[in-house]
């Protein structure tokens, strides 16, 4: 299809568009006494309208019931995570007893790391990305430390090329070879966080296990944005945040994938709690850690239901709509907002460059080279939320489910804008 950048064009993809009507599905923020363009959805997404009636739900059943909502209630808390495993795995491409939901992400991955980052003299080093999301950097820092290893000695990023603003899988995959039999442990963001580009999953994690190495992704960009195979590409651990692309609501509780070759090892090495125990024997109160036979085994205590209750209402959005249909809406609008931007760029003098490469989901990152802060700042007074990362770019989400053509249209004209007001 020939784009072209005008409202009456974007409308029409609108018209044409079979996932528009469900922007009435979700709140949005009001500037200057309009909705806003939202175009934040990789760090926050909108809240869906039927959130509040889930957690209402809670409410009411925590002050007729009280104790007895863990059984009694029309979705009784002491199972409530469970409702949650299936339209995850379809999400992320795995079987329902592989999936779990519990804690926050980085949480998570420490106690992912207890199981899956176990190194020897000989078998020690971690690969991740240059410049991982910091959380992720704080994390294998101190799992590092904890194990009586440096950062120097153990920890291996692999770095973009001189010049490039993207990672090449050659060199990813070369580096695991490099590294060889002293790598334990490959760990990198399925999505990265600043110049949104996709990782090759499938390709990365059969190097890394070819050496002989765990493979775990850090998903909390990836999820729900992109579409995964997470078992059948033998990934070994995964874990993501719910409150980006699938609009569970501010730091709300993270999803785990582990491979169901690691379920039911005894010999595993875990950090355990009583969630984690047997539900037929759970409230028996035993001694003994009698692990469930699917992804819970890793749950410590009982779920936080006013912060899954949203990510459930949220799930259904998506299990109504599917990945597919999803990926094709994200694949159509990020390929029009790509033009769109293109497009400002020869009306005026040029200021920046996009830095997301083709293998892309739902972000475009933006480089200004000339205005930089001001002009964010220009965009988010007019009505264009959208979020900044030192030192000087935009990460712009059009996320599908919410976002329409109009909008990416309305987007580069006050950019357009913005760029004319301060170069005058």
């Amino acid at each position: 299809m020939k784009f072209q950048n005008t409202l009456q064009f974007a409308q029409q993809l609108d018209k044409e568009d079979t996932l528009h009507s469900y922007q009435n599905d979700f709140h949005f923020p009001v500037v200057n006494g309009k909705k806003s363009i939202y175009l934040c959805g990789n760090s926050l997404g909108l809240q869906p309208k039927q959130t509040k009636g889930y957690v209402d739900d809670v409410m009411q059943d925590w002050a007729s019931l009280a104790v007895e909502g863990h059984f009694y209630a029309e979705k009784p808390w002491w199972d409530y995570h469970e409702r949650l495993a299936e339209p995850l795995a379809k999400i992320v491409g795995a079987k329902t007893n592989e999936v779990s939901v519990m804690n926050t992400l980085t949480v998570n991955l420490h106690l992912l790391m207890v199981s899956f980052y176990n190194p020897t003299k000989k078998r020690f080093k971690i690969i991740c990305e240059e410049k991982a999301f910091p959380s992720d950097q704080y994390m294998l820092q101190s799992q590092l430390r904890f194990h009586g290893f440096t950062e120097e000695d153990a920890l291996v990023e692999v770095k973009k090329r001189e010049g490039e603003n993207f990672w090449r899988t050659e060199d990813v995959v070369a580096k695991i070879n490099e590294v060889g039999e002293e790598l334990a442990l490959v760990l990198i963001g399925g999505v990265n966080y600043y110049n949104g580009q996709v990782f090759n999953m499938e390709e990365i994690t059969r190097a890394g296990k070819s050496v002989g190495a765990n493979v775990g992704w850090d998903l909390a960009h990836a999820a729900g944005n992109i579409e995964m195979q997470l078992h059948d590409w033998d990934v070994d651990f995964a874990a993501w945040c719910s409150y980006k692309y699938m609009n569970s609501g501010p730091g709300n509780a993270s999803g785990v994938f582990i491979n169901e070759k690691h379920l039911n090892n005894p010999d595993i090495p875990r950090f355990e709690g009583w969630w984690g125990t047997k539900k037929e024997t759970r409230f028996l109160m035993k001694p003994e850690f009698e692990p469930m036979e699917n992804a819970d085994a890793w749950q410590l205590s009982n779920p936080p239901v006013l912060s899954v209750a949203p990510y459930l209402a949220s799930l259904q959005l998506f299990n109504a709509v599917g990945m597919e249909k999803i990926v094709a809406k994200r694949n159509r609008i990020v390929s029009y907002l790509e033009f769109v931007l293109q497009e400002v760029d020869k009306e005026v003098t040029s200021s920046f460059e996009i830095i997301t490469p083709e293998d892309r989901g739902t972000q475009l990152s933006v480089l200004l080279h000339g205005q930089g802060r001001p002009l964010f700042d220009y965009l988010m007074k007019n009505g264009v939320i959208l979020d900044w990362r030192e030192p000087n770019v935009i990460r712009v989400a059009p996320a599908p489910l919410y976002c329409s053509y109009e909008d990416v249209f309305s987007f580069g004209q006050i950019l357009k804008e913005g760029i004319i007001h301060l170069t005058s």
